[in-house]
């Protein structure tokens, strides 16, 4: 399912003349090759560009979505381009700053490359007057042998220069070192730029600004081969004001697959976005306009309390990953949770994702009176407190209050057949669930 007509809606904004203006208003340019052609470029005819993404996991992440969404916002502004997942690459591996990655099956790199090109799939059109494409560089890089690959490709890079890039500089540094594997990542790169330059005419490769030293690999390329100036664009690095890192949760990646990361803890992860962040989390992974962005930004300023940039950051961002029908969900789960929905409309996977950091017990069919649920589920320490909740009207099963204290609550009240949701109080809550 693709959410890209979502984006065609909100994209024509008047206050960007150019796309490359809108994009450094959003703080999307980082670095870049030169600015002035560049820009330029981007203003007249459309061109094909690229932007590469390898599977070293099951799922695409946070970092990769803003890299998704530079591409929508070139595609949106007329301009043509080529997803890459990277078969080839994924099988050698991105040098990291600490240590060799793991090298991963050849079958598993080729299941995840179908995984990563349908999220792809998710954010681009294939319709229309620029269609995107898909494109795999294992389907250039295989038939290729090694004496042709060194004889063709290699004799055009420089060991200093490549001692020189970032990634490579600082493992070279390290008590790891580097393998020769993970060194010539960034002539696989290089050549797959050239590459689509030679079968598309691509002239612009966008990636994050920590692969500056890959992406540039390619421009020379192009420029030592053919002769031809070729762009690419750097992103910043996200970071949270605070200096802690951004894209993780509890220590825990934000993936792009619903299985690996539940649309209701990928809404709460923007729900939780501190004020200072909010505008430039807007700017990046919103397609709202300026002046939206602006009344946002305005709002958090004089009523952070009400939290609407926070609440339009979640809802505009899980529905670009989600779909607006999840997000409405995760949205109706989180009111129901606290006593303002019913909690039976929610689906059993929304329900368990809703849940599921929360203080939790099973217990067996027979322990179903309100006493024993409240004991269980940790809510109340003994049975006196346990009936001093019930009588004092503080007791809810379902989000429907229990005044009896020898209730028993009947099996067909069970969620989904085995979930009771207990409540003391408006805000303590815990689920029980019942074991056959």
């Amino acid at each position: 399912m693709s959410h890209v007509n979502n984006l065609e809606s909100q994209h024509n904004d008047p206050a960007f003349a150019n796309v490359w203006q809108e994009l450094k208003w959003r703080g999307l340019v980082h670095v870049s090759t030169d600015e002035t052609e560049l820009e330029k470029l981007l203003a007249g005819d459309p061109i094909t560009y690229y932007c590469g993404f390898d599977p070293t996991a099951p799922s695409l992440h946070l970092g990769n979505l803003v890299q998704l969404l530079v591409m929508r916002r070139l595609q949106l502004a007329g301009h043509k381009p080529l997803g890459l997942v990277g078969g080839s690459t994924g099988l050698i591996g991105d040098p990291r700053p600490t240590a060799e990655r793991t090298l991963n099956t050849k079958d598993t790199v080729a299941e995840w490359v179908g995984y990563l090109q349908g999220q792809v799939r998710r954010f681009l059109s294939f319709e229309g007057g620029n269609p995107a494409r898909m494109v795999n560089n294992l389907d250039w890089t295989a038939p290729l042998s090694a004496i042709d690959f060194l004889r063709e490709i290699g004799k055009h890079f420089r060991v200093g220069t490549m001692l020189r890039k970032d990634a490579v500089a600082s493992r070279l540094n390290s008590d790891e070192g580097i393998s020769y594997t993970e060194f010539s990542y960034q002539i696989l790169q290089g050549m797959d730029y050239l590459q689509l330059f030679r079968d598309y005419g691509c002239a612009l490769q966008t990636g994050g600004s920590d692969q500056w030293g890959n992406l540039t690999s390619g421009t020379e390329l192009i420029r030592k081969v053919e002769g031809k100036s070729v762009h690419a664009l750097g992103t910043p690095l996200i970071t949270n004001s605070d200096g802690t890192k951004f894209g993780k949760s509890e220590g825990n990646a934000i993936w792009l697959d619903p299985d690996m990361c539940s649309p209701y803890t990928f809404y709460q992860f923007w729900l939780n976005t501190a004020d200072a962040d909010v505008v430039d989390r807007l700017k990046v992974f919103t397609f709202l306009s300026r002046a939206e962005i602006e009344a946002l930004g305005q709002s958090v300023e004089e009523r952070p309390f009400a939290r609407e940039g926070q609440k339009k950051l979640a809802f505009e961002v899980t529905s670009l990953v989600h779909g607006v029908d999840a997000t409405e969900k995760v949205i109706a789960a989180s009111a129901a949770l606290f006593g303002n929905g019913d909690l039976t409309v929610l689906d059993e996977r929304t329900l368990e994702a809703a849940t599921a950091e929360l203080p939790s017990a099973t217990i067996g069919a027979d322990g179903l009176g309100i006493i024993d649920l409240l004991l269980a589920s940790g809510l109340s320490d003994s049975k006196s407190a346990a009936r001093r909740t019930v009588g004092e009207g503080g007791a809810y099963v379902n989000n429907t209050k229990v005044s009896d204290p020898d209730a028993v609550i009947a099996r067909d009240e069970l969620l989904h057949g085995r979930y009771l949701l207990i409540r003391r109080g408006k805000k303590n809550l815990a689920t029980i669930e019942v074991s056959a």
